[in-house]
């Protein structure tokens, strides 16, 4: 008997999740497509293989040219694609770009699950995010049935990815093969600049306040391997919590400066403070048209208490995860190179 053919296509292959994930596929894979917009920059993603000494992998990508809010492109892109990974998207919690949230993250994902169906893709997995869950109060344990709690509090991103998680059950509901992964907040190195890999950056630079809350955090290498066992099982229908530890972001940001060699932040910054900090970041970026570190929904989830259940992934493929700390200690080690090389 002849074994089925596995072709892949990322989308997102140049950002934070999609390169981790090209550089754990093309281990196993002797070719690998990735989607990428026009002019978009590479280097991330040969950076990424580089952090781990797979630079000889990156030859098996074949970049090809697309977007996923462009069907046309996308019909092109998937031709012949059994397996497709979908981590596109955009993350942002500035009202500024609302438009766009919804545009790339649920039409886009709308776009991608309608040409799966049409193109008979086998398997598809979706990353979604935790935002997409609802909360069910702070103290509580979050488990993937939570009903999703559309109130006022919830961020224009959460939104946009609770929209897209319904292309995707819709997609499922039309006969899709589909996983959706819901990881918490993501860990590694990659852009120093963006995104949570900017905790580093700013505890390097001094951090001297922490929040009082907790929330759940996962290595993205754990997360990227999560989704090849996931998409390699029969497992259909399904969607996923991946989440390695719920710590406070006090401990998160003592052993980030620990592992940075620099002093840990001392002072608490209750619900008044981070409440100025929000509004005053607010102002600077209207002078500066810089988007603020800090946004009115970032602020208030800090100060909240979240824990995330991983019961249900770990049962389904039996995945242990590494520990938060090692994840921080290996990317403050990576960190710490390239800004000794740049300095």
């Amino acid at each position: 008997m002849t074994k089925e053919k596995i072709n892949i296509l990322v989308t997102g292959g140049n950002g934070f999740v999609g390169g981790h994930l090209l550089m754990h596929l093309t281990q196993q894979h002797s070719k690998i497509k990735a989607l990428i917009r026009s002019g978009s920059d590479k280097s991330l993603t040969e950076k990424i293989f580089a952090w781990y000494n797979a630079k000889p992998h990156l030859d098996k990508i074949e970049w090809t040219e697309g977007d996923v809010t462009d069907k046309d492109s996308l019909e092109y892109a998937l031709k012949d694609i059994t397996h497709l990974y979908h981590t596109a998207g955009l993350v942002s919690f500035d009202p500024k770009d609302k438009k766009n949230l919804f545009r790339v993250n649920s039409e886009g994902t709308e776009n991608i699950v309608n040409t799966a169906l049409e193109s008979g893709t086998k398997k598809l997995c979706f990353v979604s995010s935790i935002a997409a869950i609802g909360r069910d109060g702070n103290n509580g344990t979050i488990l993937e049935e939570n009903p999703w709690d559309n109130n006022a509090a919830v961020s224009l991103y959460a939104r946009s990815k609770h929209e897209a998680e319904r292309e995707v059950w819709r997609g499922i509901a039309e006969g899709l093969n589909a996983i959706i992964v819901n990881p918490s907040i993501i860990l590694g190195p990659g852009n120093w600049e963006s995104g949570s890999v900017k905790m580093f950056q700013t505890v390097y630079n001094g951090l001297k306040y922490y929040t009082s809350g907790t929330n759940g955090y996962i290595d993205v290498n754990d997360l990227a391997m999560v989704m090849i066992q996931l998409m390699n099982s029969d497992i259909s229908g399904e969607r996923f919590i991946i989440n390695s530890e719920n710590i406070s972001y006090q401990t998160l940001f003592t052993q980030m400066a620990e592992a940075l060699k620099i002093r840990p932040p001392q002072k608490l910054a209750g619900k008044l403070i981070s409440e100025i900090a929000w509004r005053a970041l607010k102002a600077q970026s209207l002078l500066t048209g810089k988007k603020p570190l800090i946004t009115k929904e970032t602020a208030r989830t800090a100060n909240n208490d979240y824990f995330y259940s991983n019961e249900k992934i770990r049962k389904a493929i039996n995945f242990e995860f590494r520990p938060i700390k090692e994840t921080i200690d290996y990317t403050a080690k990576f960190f710490l190179s390239d800004t000794n090389k740049s300095n």
